[in-house]
């Protein structure tokens, strides 16, 4: 486990993160064995044959030691197999429990979207900004040779069962194609899959093949602007779905059963990403389904239930805030505190601030490559102990992040 220093162009550590394991070459793991040697002196020498005896046993010691190691590695891997076989199962069932009738698989084409309402009320802002200023690769004629398709994947029914998916890569000449790494790029809260369009394109630009999704009841999955809000209180005042991060990462799951079926992607090489809210989802899809064999959350991991024991729930709470004040009303409250915060996850998430929290998610990506970017406070939150235990460089929270690698 490592903390490494900030960087403030944190997305460079993404791109370093995906280049090294998606598109470059396969991760190769190398084991070092130290074999013990034997030594088989055949000297007629009373010294010698003493000596060669004491190596001999020596030798002996040292592998039946050696041997005691490998077991009880041996044994704690499969453990931990165990452990994250046990996680995605329950993780699974609880997803699959809120589910309208599922349908086939379907795909169909889209057109670009433009003018839509989320993209007219939406101010130019610092984050678009940012985001537009991810370097692309420099290539002549990039724009022509910049393939974008537009998808619905319909995955179940109803209304949300409809995902809208944008892909972006370089086109190829049929002498060129082959299967090429992918990434899926998720994003924040009240944003939309058009935001990433640069990030996508920095992507493609380096010939990954770049994919972003609306999230459920975001995007051309929302009918207005308090779209998402209503489904959140809906979801606590009936339990009957569950908006936040779970419903999307079915989807995801769907989305990687389309993915590796592609001629163009190589299904072992698909990696993902989000930020914020994205960055959830990408952490739990990745926990849920081993086909994402990349994942860098940013802004995204944390622990539930540590914020709620130590009274550090706000943040996450005021960006979803009209839930919790429902909430707060009808469990008779005149504020909002903890017991309507463990309350409101177990209704409209279960499991989130217990058994699916971070300390045993985040495990269940191993052996995966793992890249989580975080302010400083959230890096605490993750870990469950005070930062100076932890040999760490961070500055404010959202300015300058630090980075947390397993």
């Amino acid at each position: 486990m490592k903390i490494t220093p900030a960087n403030p162009l944190q997305k460079l550590h993404v791109l370093t993160l995906f280049t090294h394991t998606c598109l470059l070459h396969h991760l190769t793991a190398t084991t070092i064995t130290n074999s013990p040697k034997f030594f088989n002196y055949k000297f007629k020498t009373h010294t010698t044959r003493v000596t060669t005896r004491t190596i001999t046993a020596q030798s002996h010691t040292h592998s039946e030691s050696q041997n005691r190691i490998t077991e009880t590695k041996m044994e704690e891997n499969k453990e931990a197999i165990e452990a994250q076989s046990k996680f995605r199962s329950e993780f699974l069932q609880v997803l699959s429990s809120r589910r309208p009738p599922q349908v086939p698989l379907t795909v169909e084409i889209g057109k670009p979207v433009v003018d839509q309402w989320y993209q007219k009320n939406s101010s130019p802002s610092t984050d678009e900004e940012i985001m537009k200023s991810c370097p692309k690769k420099d290539i002549e004629n990039f724009k022509d040779l910049l393939k974008e398709e537009n998808l619905y994947l319909t995955i179940e029914e109803g209304d949300q069962g409809r995902l809208p998916v944008l892909i972006l890569s370089l086109k190829e000449s049929d002498i060129q194609k082959r299967r090429r790494p992918a990434v899926v790029f998720l994003h924040s809260t009240n944003k939309y899959k058009e935001f990433l369009r640069p990030l996508l394109e920095a992507y493609a630009s380096r010939g990954y093949i770049a994919i972003s999704i609306d999230s459920r009841y975001h995007g051309e999955r929302a009918k207005d602007a308090t779209t998402y809000r209503d489904a959140l209180i809906s979801a606590w005042k009936t339990g009957d779905t569950m908006p936040f991060i779970y419903d999307t990462v079915w989807d995801l799951i769907k989305l990687a059963d389309y993915l590796t079926q592609r001629e163009d992607i190589d299904p072992s090489r698909i990696g993902i990403t989000g930020i914020s809210l994205g960055g959830m989802h990408a952490w739990f899809a990745a926990a849920a389904d081993t086909r994402y064999a990349v994942v860098s959350p940013l802004i995204g991991v944390q622990g539930f239930r540590w914020a709620i024991d130590n009274d550090k729930w706000q943040g996450r709470v005021d960006s979803i805030k009209p839930v919790f004040e429902a909430a707060r009303d009808d469990l008779g409250k005149t504020a909002i505190d903890k017991e309507v915060v463990e309350k409101v996850w177990d209704r409209i998430a279960p499991g989130l601030a217990s058994q699916f929290d971070s300390p045993y998610s985040i495990p269940s990506i191993a052996p995966r490559p793992l890249l989580i970017l975080n302010g400083k406070i959230l890096v605490q939150k993750i870990l469950g102990v005070p930062l100076r235990a932890w040999k760490f460089q961070g500055q404010k929270q959202v300015r300058h992040m630090g980075s947390f690698t397993a």
